[in-house]
């Protein structure tokens, strides 16, 4: 027995001691600590920047507007009256305008884009993806101020000429809608405003659409095409509901541009200050408004753009609650009966 474990032990070796742990030098350690909590009180700073700007911003506004604000009070927001020669303003007629063109705009561009980014990934050829997917890129590149000259110089007159006459000779006769679509057909106003903002906005609504439909993952689109689902009810009943807080986003992305842009609506909204039913007058906005006289402008009047302004950031921030609101609520109802 002895010979036996004698030999075991021969063949086994010595045996070896473990392995010694690296021992900590305290001096890298502190360094890695403190660059670590460096690292993280930079990055709060960054995120705290965010809400020093959008503050800086309201105040820089409440102090501009504090002359108008004082003097008119908040029957500015419903009077229609903008006469710099006698110091009488109101914002009316710029927010119709705002808000009108911009629902002009989502109404047409919602649905083509969604058009555009079903078509893009779930029934494009491969080869036509990347070409068309860099074309959309490219509409999104394109500055502002050449979609205004485009739309002066080529929409204006096709839709005085064409357009115009045929939908007043037609949908003006419809009982309710008639009002939308009554006038001499001037080639700008309101309804051609709406329709080049749609055309920019539809680029960033495609885009994210494109990328968050993307993002939903093939086993259920292939789950439900193999019980047989059409692409429609794949892309109503699959897509949409998984990719909701994506779309919602794009939506709104395309929103505050609309709600934002200048150049583009003041080449063809026709910078009337009036308000009527019709869609084909020429209207104003608030970005237009600004554009057109904050140069020139001075005294009251400056502090009156000033106060447009201040109603354009606090739209813009209203229509950003509402969808947080509609996220949130459509969040709840996940996994309940509708």
């Amino acid at each position: 027995m002895t010979a036996v474990l004698g030999n075991m032990s021969a063949r086994s070796g010595p045996v070896s001691e473990p392995e010694k742990l690296p021992k900590l030098d305290p001096m890298n350690h502190t360094r890695n600590t403190f660059l670590d909590a460096a690292f993280k009180n930079l990055t709060r700073l960054f995120a705290f920047l965010v809400f020093c700007l959008l503050a800086a911003i309201l105040v820089s506004l409440l102090y501009g507007s504090q002359d108008s604000l004082r003097e008119f009070g908040l029957s500015f927001l419903w009077s229609r009256e903008w006469d710099p020669v006698n110091n009488e303003y109101g914002a009316l007629v710029p927010i119709y305008g705002t808000l009108l063109t911009s629902i002009i705009a989502l109404i047409i561009a919602v649905p083509v884009s969604f058009g555009i980014a079903l078509f893009l990934t779930e029934l494009s050829p491969r080869w036509l993806r990347r070409p068309l997917g860099t074309a959309i890129e490219m509409l999104a590149a394109i500055p502002s101020i050449i979609y205004g000259m485009w739309g002066l110089f080529v929409f204006v007159p096709i839709f005085q000429r064409t357009l115009q006459p045929f939908m007043i000779d037609t949908l003006g006769r419809i009982p309710g809608l008639g009002l939308l679509f009554q006038g001499p057909p001037f080639g700008i106003g309101i309804f051609t405003a709406g329709v080049i903002l749609a055309i920019m906005v539809i680029p960033f609504i495609t885009a994210v659409m494109r990328d968050v439909f993307e993002l939903v993952p093939a086993l259920l689109k292939e789950s439900a095409y193999g019980l047989g689902a059409t692409t429609w009810e794949v892309a109503r009943n699959v897509m949409l509901p998984f990719t909701k807080a994506g779309v919602i986003g794009g939506i709104m992305l395309g929103l505050g541009r609309a709600l934002g842009e200048t150049m583009a609506v003041t080449f063809v909204i026709g910078n009337a200050y009036r308000m009527t039913g019709s869609l084909f007058a020429p209207g104003n906005s608030i970005a237009s408004s600004l554009a057109n006289e904050f140069n020139e402008a001075s005294g009251m009047q400056i502090s009156a753009l000033i106060e447009l302004g201040l109603i354009l950031f606090l739209i813009t921030t209203v229509v950003l609650a509402l969808s947080k609101v509609m996220l949130l609520r459509l969040s709840r109802r996940e996994g309940t009966k509708t």
